[in-house]
């Protein structure tokens, strides 16, 4: 939170200040530029869904017409031409085209690598890119590694002696979930299978919601907010959860007992619903992750932007404006701080009960 309110604190005057000087720069000459003065006013809705948004380069910072940025990987395959590989930079900010391939400015594929045929036909390519979240899964999976490979070592080192160092942060963690959300919600004899998985899944969304919170490198990728990764995160746990359902969930499901046989058949309407809430849940789990990181970043990225509507109205009143809405944006990061947490523990735990709910015995 540091990092963020200091970022806010240097840049908001700096910002303010090149847009006074754009102004002045633009009063001498109205009359010539008055168009491309128009074209190039803050639009709040390009920048709040580029800050949240996947892009092919990292982009860290913008001074005028300076744009500095880490190249990606883009990785294509072409039915006409093969696979291609080459960094994102060939496409100069999306305003070149590169063997072919450019970033579409508008239409159906707007912001994705197409390719440009000679008739003129714009196809879509098989893309395996890696982009800016796939990168901050890769960051964040390292950094998992790291932690966790650290903490076994120190318990190999360390038997029988107390936590010390990264385990006294670690162990409080992974006990809880094991003694607060695995064992109650599975079962005392069937937890210990789904652990890892559970465990994984927590520190996987917790630090990837935490990371999304940094306005810096290597933070600041929208990585639970984009739908495909909590809809990757939803499908594990559906799999997981049909692979692991015993003889008695199938039966409730298919054909459950004490229900009127009217509502089996001809028309088998409970098992449809039972499938319909079965497909539901994972359903659920995706949007709810997705929409509360996504809504977070946009409330907070929109009072960060009021600075900048006033002051393309005038520069004064982006001055005033700017320390109420760096209060609001603090209070809205110390609110996602929360957040994150929660949408953390709450995906881990409704996991951990459609496991429970898969494996549980008649009674």
């Amino acid at each position: 939170m540091f990092i963020q309110v200091l970022s806010l604190l240097v840049l908001t005057p700096l910002c303010l200040l090149s847009q006074e000087h754009e102004a002045t720069h633009d009063e001498a000459t109205q009359e010539t530029t008055h168009e491309s003065n128009q074209e190039e006013s803050f639009d709040p809705g390009s920048f709040i869904f580029g800050h949240i948004g996947d892009a092919y380069d990292w982009h860290i910072l913008s001074v005028n017409d300076f744009h500095l940025t880490i190249p990606l990987p883009v990785i294509v395959y072409s039915r006409t031409s093969g696979l291609h590989c080459f960094l994102s930079n060939k496409f100069h900010h999306g305003h070149s085209s590169y063997k072919g391939f450019e970033i579409a400015q508008e239409g159906e594929y707007e912001g994705k690598v197409v390719e440009v045929l000679g008739d003129g036909q714009v196809i879509r390519p098989l893309d395996l890119s890696i982009s800016k979240n796939v990168f901050a899964v890769f960051i964040s999976l390292g950094l998992m590694l790291w932690v966790f490979i650290a903490v076994a070592r120190l318990y190999q080192k360390r038997k029988g002696k107390a936590p010390k160092g990264m385990q006294s942060f670690v162990e409080p963690i992974i006990l809880f979930i094991r003694d607060d959300i695995a064992k109650p919600s599975i079962g005392e004899g069937k937890y210990e299978r789904f652990m890892p998985y559970l465990l994984t899944l927590f520190f996987f969304i917790w630090i990837n919601n935490m990371m999304g919170l940094i306005p810096i490198f290597p933070g600041g990728a929208n990585v639970t907010g984009n739908i495909a990764i909590t809809g990757a995160l939803a499908l594990f746990t559906f799999v997981i959860t049909t692979m692991n359902g015993n003889r008695h969930y199938w039966q409730e499901i298919l054909n459950a007992p004490g229900v009127p046989w009217w509502l089996k058949l001809p028309v088998p309407l409970m098992p449809i619903i039972e499938i319909l809430g079965m497909l539901t849940k994972p359903f659920v789990l995706m949007v709810r992750l997705f929409a509360n990181i996504s809504a977070g970043h946009i409330i907070a990225l929109g009072f960060f932007s009021l600075i900048f509507i006033f002051g393309d109205m005038q520069p004064v009143l982006g001055f005033g404006v700017s320390p109420v809405s760096i209060l609001f944006t603090m209070f809205m990061t110390v609110l996602e701080l929360l957040v994150a947490l929660i949408q953390a523990y709450v995906f881990t735990l409704l996991s951990a009960l459609y496991f429970g709910m898969a494996t549980t015995e008649h009674h």
